[in-house]
């Protein structure tokens, strides 16, 4: 059985080795080498004013993404789980079948200046603004966060409630004490699998944002793209490589202290 196990285990060993390992060591050689040798000069140039402020503002705009849909999903998450209909779970879900660009590109007709939304605030401009690129990161990653934490609050046990019930708590003391600790494992899962794309995140900023609005992504898109400097593009994805892991790695932590 294990040699089974082994052998069926070979394409996504294959796959991860030629799609994943070998463009990270890629990316690691083009951000610490150039025709001069080793070097820091590309992974430290994030310390750049031209390149922190981008960075900083994608660090805020992915924490508030992230506030924003944990406060939409848990609530959405307990009310799913008491009405229990699968329709109503699969129009949550139908956003995620639709091409990013082309969601966004909906968002981007509402916001224009003669969109639907001027009708009802002519006076209001919120294309290519932060505000427009961080509603179309909420709402391009919101099932991305409802889909973990409906599963994890639907998978508790009822009578497990009745017991909170049974002995005198509240809702506030049953949602804190009862349902948020079992359904942790689904509210991290939603943490990382909304906070990484945002952090990440350049096509909203250059549909949305206008150009006005530059993300550490877009910094590093242009670096690849337009102005051709693989290695300076490879050193700041590198040390966004590192803000993703470490935020994941904290995450971890976290939820193993908690455990013991």
């Amino acid at each position: 059985m294990n040699r089974m196990s082994q052998k069926a285990a070979y394409p996504y060993i294959i796959w991860i080795v030629g799609f994943i390992i070998i463009p990270i060591l890629y990316i690691f050689s083009y951000a610490v080498h150039d025709e001069n040798g080793l070097t820091l000069k590309y992974v430290l140039s994030i310390l750049w004013t031209v390149h922190r402020k981008p960075l900083f503002l994608s660090l805020y705009l992915a924490f508030i993404c992230v506030i924003v849909c944990l406060i939409i999903s848990i609530p959405l998450a307990i009310i799913l789980r008491q009405v229990q209909s699968r329709i109503v779970i699969f129009l949550f879900m139908l956003p995620m079948w639709m091409n990013t660009i082309l969601s966004i590109l909906a968002w981007k007709l509402l916001l224009a200046p003669r969109g639907l939304l001027s009708h009802f605030l002519p006076s209001v401009s919120i294309l290519n603004t932060v505000f427009a690129t961080e509603l179309g990161m909420i709402y391009d990653l919101l099932p991305f966060a409802i889909i973990p934490i409906h599963t994890a609050f639907a998978a508790i046990d009822e009578d497990v409630i009745r017991c909170a019930w049974d002995l005198g708590a509240n809702r506030w003391q049953v949602f804190c004490k009862v349902m948020l600790p079992l359904a942790r494992d689904g509210i991290v899962s939603a943490i990382v699998m909304v906070f990484v794309p945002a952090l990440t995140s350049f096509v909203v900023s250059d549909m949305l944002g206008g150009g006005k609005v530059m993300l550490i992504g877009n910094v590093i898109e242009q670096e690849f793209t337009n102005l051709m400097d693989w290695h300076l593009g490879a050193g700041l994805s590198l040390v966004l490589m590192v803000f993703v892991l470490l935020s994941t790695f904290i995450l971890d932590e976290n939820e193993k202290n908690e455990y013991e």
